[in-house]
């Protein structure tokens, strides 16, 4: 059974802010923590939410609506939530927006802020786009993790977010706040490729313990995740050790597009320390995995997809979403994703998916007569590590924006875990069953 379908003992309580489509909640869930609540704002995202099943087969706890107007909501699980999760709105920071950063009415992490301090979770667990460690924004993201260290030292109405700061950082280096209102953070720049999922996504992840729980700089490095895959085992599977193409990776690939791809591998320096250590992880796992089955996947490869199915837009086999779509093609600025590497970052796109990040190269040049088509939605939320029986609603478009809005599941759930442990390192969860 997937790993991302098990069902895993119940250890906590988790509330979800900015579910999206479901991608950390999800993976939240899996490391073991009932959802309290969850709130979205966008219609087709909500549909999503209410659509699907947790894997005991119990309805996700959905509040729809504005973070905004979740008040009392709020206050009824102060002292109930273990684990605080969310990703609040990236474009204000995203390089695909336009960088309005904290001047952006989408900002809302101050509503995450409020919520901390309504709720008093034991930790949180936040995500968003890399964009944040821009230089052009370090100010300010200093700042977002001052209001994280000290959520219940309020805003003044009038102050600037300039003003705050030095009121958080005076209180921060006097260390005068009782730790019960006070959180040690660390945020974390992480590639999901690095950590099993098949896509290169470039993010960073905020994690938050309340201080009075004893989770320290020390006891975090502990259970921090570790890289786990790497770029250079991927190469050295595909040239030197050649598990890549064995059969119990992949069954089949044209011997023509094999030798492709082998020639455009960059040569590796086996020299050298770093590449060393590099080639003791596992290979990052790639579009053709994701297609084919492997790991969460494993044995359910998905039915090709046939120029008729194309042009047609033809659903193909019994899993939902994994149909044709016409109009694939490539231009500069608009590169397709390889098969035997990791998928392109899979974005939301405000006019749409940008940048070629749908369209896929083939291993028959003359598919179509382009050698290209879409990914299917199906593929796309593969490479998002969404389990198939993972049902999106809306049209294709709403999908996929969804789907690039999302936290990929794995990396979800290998935080989730992480700061689980972490947790209970300090006896602040029960090692199963119920919350402590």
């Amino acid at each position: 059974m997937s790993e991302l379908r098990e069902k895993h003992p119940e250890v906590g309580t988790c509330v979800e802010l900015f579910a999206g489509g479901g991608g950390l909640a999800m993976g939240v869930h899996n490391a073991g923590f009932r959802p309290l609540l969850v709130n979205e704002y966008a219609k087709r995202a909500v549909e999503t939410l209410q659509t699907n099943c947790t894997p005991e087969g119990e309805k996700w706890p959905v509040k729809p609506g504005d973070v905004r107007d979740l008040v009392n909501e709020f206050k009824a699980l102060d002292g109930k939530v273990d684990i605080l999760a969310g990703g609040p709105p990236c474009q204000p920071f995203s390089l695909g927006g336009v960088a309005k950063g904290m001047e952006d009415e989408r900002n809302m992490f101050p509503e995450m802020f409020r919520a901390i301090r309504e709720m008093r979770p034991k930790a949180v667990i936040c995500e968003n786009v890399r964009g944040l460690l821009r230089p052009s924004f370090e100010p300010y993201f200093e700042y977002i993790l001052n209001e994280l260290r000290l959520p219940f030292e309020k805003r003044k109405k009038d102050a600037t977010w300039e003003d705050h700061n030095d009121v958080l950082k005076k209180k921060i280096a006097n260390d005068d706040v009782p730790a019960s209102e006070r959180y040690f953070v660390k945020h974390i720049p992480v590639n999901a490729a690095n950590y099993g999922v098949p896509q290169i996504r470039q993010r960073v992840i905020i994690v938050a313990f309340r201080a009075d729980l004893g989770i320290d700089e020390e006891t975090w490095e502990t259970f921090e995740p570790k890289q786990t895959h790497s770029d250079e085992a991927l190469i050295h599977s595909m040239r030197e050790g050649g598990e890549y193409w064995g059969p119990e990776r992949h069954h089949y690939v044209d011997p023509e597009a094999k030798a492709r791809t082998i020639a455009n591998l960059p040569e590796l320096d086996y020299d050298n320390p770093k590449t060393k250590k590099m080639l003791e992880l596992q290979p990052w796992r790639t579009l053709r995995d994701a297609i084919q089955g492997i790991d969460e996947f494993e044995g359910c490869p998905l039915p090709f997809v046939e120029v008729d199915d194309v042009e047609n837009k033809r659903q193909v086999g019994d899993i939902s979403d994994h149909f044709g779509w016409p109009g694939a093609r490539v231009y500069t600025g608009h590169t397709p994703n390889l098969l035997d590497r990791p998928a392109k970052t899979v974005k939301a796109g405000v006019h749409g998916v940008p940048g070629g990040e749908s369209v896929m190269q083939m291993d028959d040049p003359t598919f179509n007569g382009t050698g290209y088509r879409y990914m299917t939605v199906r593929e796309t939320a593969r490479v998002m590590t969404f389990p198939d029986e993972w049902e999106l609603a809306g049209p294709r478009g709403e999908k996929m924006r969804q789907l690039g809005n999302a936290v990929p599941v794995r990396l979800g759930t290998t935080f989730a875990n992480a700061v689980g442990d972490a947790l209970r390192s300090v006896g602040a969860l029960k090692q199963t069953g119920g919350k402590q």
